[in-house]
């Protein structure tokens, strides 16, 4: 290649998370390793909106390493930080209570299941979080300052603490600004008889010496370097974690990466104080609900987890949603009808990629071939297309078969077993929603098949008109090749009996659903069968 020659741009590389991993590439240089950081304090369930950042950096992850590049994904529980607030979906508050200003790892677990408070949040999303293909490598803060891993990081800080003071002021108005004479400290102490953070600091010796006390009425001199209750306060231990961990990119929330916010004065705090140009990073915007069924919110005091969320998406589905939409567009995940809609995207995307539907352009291919590949649990596309049957059939299948997939598996009969694992994720999901939001957003979806042996209370020519359905329409149900020739044979037959066909099919709908509608009747009766169907018809 000659000097004038641009290297060739694969035309894949088109999503977002690719130009952001170009641009880390272009800033940052040609490293061995390219070290990729989220975390989030596990003061509470982590939702949805704090996945968004999640995923964010494992697509941007993804992208870099198919430049072949070598990266570190970090995700840091900031389990070191004060217990400030009663949460409401967890059990004895009051024994919370009393808690309060603690470091959270010291707060009990009142459900009795893990250790203590915060490893009862971090353990509820890395257990999820290979479901979707994520699986970072998880740093505990509270056991890294305990170890005195930062010993030297608090030590710079103290001793450039006029320096902080200064660009924690640099982007502050005059009203907030610290004044000359106010004394800062980077440092905070949790109290080493009591463990909360109701200490002052008193003195510092220039070095690792730091003297406090505390409204328990104790008082000491704790050397950082073997004292476990040292903590930075976050706009310092935020950009001294960086230089730590030689971060790249990091994104952030939008009021976090707002002109003047914590991202621009943590970046004048770690090139000034600890000698590394902040990470390259983006903005994410809120995740939105809609459609939330109340049973699924109330169990996590009003917001939705990430198990929640797999509950009805497929994880493929739910990386789609994400790997799909700009970190930094503000977008609703729906629990409702749109939850049809956006399999059905998913659906379309997946038949350009394998060739069954034609891209309007080639530009267009590249664009939701990348998107189904970051959507992937494993970044791959499958060897074999995965079977394609839409969510709202599946609802209506399942519903016929009381829920039991393998009888709608073996009812498909077509199914390849490479096919089935996934399938099978797609059918509990469309189960679920059927069971826990239908009855909230699509009522008219939900049915359950008379199979008790009771009758629909009909007039006599109502009953009549069922029984030759039963009589004269069942019987060539297996020669139809199409659901519209089942449906205009119960048309015909209503026309002969100079009955209006909208009775009819109300009618029928009674007799086997108990309800005035349902499915789509002549695709309804070919699914459920001859002999099931005349079993339940059988007595009119």
């Amino acid at each position: 290649m000659s000097n004038n020659e641009k290297p060739t741009r694969d035309p894949l590389l088109c999503h977002w998370a690719d130009q952001m991993a170009d641009n880390i590439i272009r800033e940052k240089g040609d490293l061995d390793s390219y070290t990729c950081a989220s975390g989030i304090t596990p003061s509470g369930t982590v939702h949805l909106g704090n996945f968004r950042e999640i995923i964010t950096v494992d697509l941007v992850v993804r992208a870099l390493r198919s430049r072949g590049k070598n990266v570190r994904f970090i995700y840091s529980w900031d389990d070191y930080d004060v217990f400030r607030k009663v949460p409401a979906n967890m059990p004895d508050p009051e024994i919370l209570e009393k808690y309060l200003r603690f470091p959270i790892t010291e707060v009990p677990d009142t459900t009795n299941r893990n250790e203590n408070y915060a490893r009862h949040h971090e353990v509820d999303i890395e257990q999820q979080l290979p479901r979707v293909g994520i699986e970072p490598e998880f740093l505990y803060q509270a056991s890294r300052y305990r170890a005195n891993k930062y010993a030297e990081g608090m030590r710079k800080a103290m001793q450039m603490r006029e320096t902080i003071k200064e660009c924690l002021n640099e982007y502050r108005d005059n009203a907030h600004k610290m004044k000359p004479e106010d004394v800062y400290w980077p440092v905070a102490i949790f109290c080493g008889k009591c463990s909360k953070d109701t200490t002052t600091i008193t003195g510092y010796d220039g070095e690792y010496g730091i003297s406090y006390k505390c409204e328990c009425g104790n008082e000491e001199t704790a050397d950082i370097r073997t004292f476990k209750g040292a903590k930075l306060g976050w706009r310092v231990d935020w950009p001294m974690r960086w230089n730590e961990e030689k971060v790249v990119f990091e994104p952030g929330g939008k009021d976090h990466i707002s002109p003047g916010g914590s991202y621009d004065t943590a970046k004048l705090v770690s090139k000034k104080i600890y000698g590394w140009d902040a990470p390259v990073t983006m903005r994410y915007d809120f995740v939105n609900l809609k459609g939330v069924p109340g049973k699924m919110s109330s169990s996590k005091g009003k917001v939705i987890a990430l198990p929640d969320a797999l509950d009805v998406y497929q994880a493929e589905v739910l990386r789609y949603l994400f790997a799909g939409t700009r970190p930094n567009t503000e977008f609703a995940i729906s629990f409702d009808l749109d939850v049809l809609k956006v399999y059905e995207d998913y659906d379309k995307t997946e038949r350009i990629v394998y060739g069954v539907d034609k891209a309007k352009s080639e530009d267009q291919f590249n664009k939701e071939k990348r998107i189904y590949i970051l959507s992937q649990i494993d970044g791959k596309i499958p060897e074999t297309m995965p079977y394609q049957i839409t969510f709202r059939m599946l609802t209506t299948l399942l519903q016929i078969y009381s829920g039991n997939i393998d009888a709608v598996i073996k009812s498909l009969g077509d199914v390849k077993p490479e096919q089935e694992e996934r399938l099978r994720r797609r059918m509990a999901c469309a189960w679920f929603w059927i069971q826990n939001s239908a009855p909230t957003c699509a009522e008219d979806f939900i049915f359950t098949i008379r199979n008790d042996g009771s009758k629909a209370d009909l007039d006599e020519t109502m009953s009549k008109a069922v029984a030759r359905v039963r009589d004269e329409v069942l019987p060539k149900l297996d020669s139809f090749t199409q659901d519209k020739e089942c449906q205009q044979a119960m048309y015909d037959l209503a026309t002969d009996m100079g009955i209006d066909a909208k009775q009819l099919f109300t009618a029928l709908y009674q007799a086997v659903v108990a309800k005035d509608q349902g499915p789509r009747l002549g695709g309804f009766f070919r699914i459920i069968g001859k002999e099931r169907l005349e079993k339940i018809l059988k007595d009119y």
